[in-house]
């Protein structure tokens, strides 16, 4: 007679993403998080759509990465209107000649 083998060891099913990462998505988050919006917005929503079309991570990056940038640029715009405005102002009143 024979004796029943123990029951094998069961793993538990690992949950690591084997996915690789969309490097347009992290490049274009390092680009607007150090203030160069335009090309970050550009390859953030390039790289919004490959993760969609080929499955991959980093869809939060580009989303950070728009975000990111839209901001960016919104600040600069408005730092470059703020510039001209008081440029004018300080020509109209007679501080600066030209």
């Amino acid at each position: 007679m024979s004796q029943p083998l123990p029951p094998s060891p069961s793993y538990a099913s690992s949950s690591i993403d084997e996915r690789p990462y969309n490097v347009l998505s992290i490049v274009a988050f390092v680009l607007a998080l150090v203030g160069v919006p335009l090309i970050g917005i550009i390859l953030g929503h390039i790289g919004l759509s490959q993760t969609k079309s080929r499955g991959e991570r980093g869809r939060g990056f580009a989303i950070a990465a728009l975000v990111l940038g839209y901001l960016w640029l919104i600040a600069q715009i408005l730092i470059l209107i703020l510039i001209f405005v008081a440029g004018s102002i300080a020509v109209s009143s007679g501080v600066v000649t030209s």
